[in-house]
């Protein structure tokens, strides 16, 4: 296995437990709304977006093993996330914030837009491109 490889496993094992986090924070809010909880629920959309938010910076130093193009398409492809939840916590859009890596169209149980992003970087390597 190359260097390059072992630094895409690097950086999509830390995608995994980034996205496993920000999932178990989304479902314990979930589970706030169906308490009544409501200002738990706010508080629990509010820190999902906020790792989201930090996700792309936070990202950088595991970027670091890749070669240039690929770092720099992982780094479009993490900033894209992140952005999304820069502005829904801009406009305090709660929301918006629950939903941050959903689709449109998304049914219950398919997977959310960051784990597709996250396979397809573990698929890909150094191939993939952020489009």
């Amino acid at each position: 296995m190359s260097a390059s490889d072992l630094a895409v496993d690097k950086i999509v094992q830390w995608l995994r437990q980034r996205h496993d986090l920000t999932m178990q924070t989304e479902a314990r809010a979930l589970d706030c709304l169906e308490a009544g909880d409501v200002p738990g629920h706010n508080a629990g959309m509010r820190q999902k977006a906020e790792l989201l938010a930090n996700m792309a910076e936070e990202a950088r130093p595991h970027l670091e093993g890749l070669p240039g193009e690929a770092r720099f398409q992982f780094a479009v492809a993490l900033e894209n996330f992140s952005a999304s939840a820069r502005t829904a916590l801009r406009l305090n859009s709660l929301f918006y914030m629950s939903a941050l890596l959903y689709p449109d169209d998304h049914k219950k149980g398919d997977p959310d837009n960051l784990s597709l992003c996250i396979e397809r970087m573990a698929e890909q390597k150094t191939e993939f491109r952020a489009g």
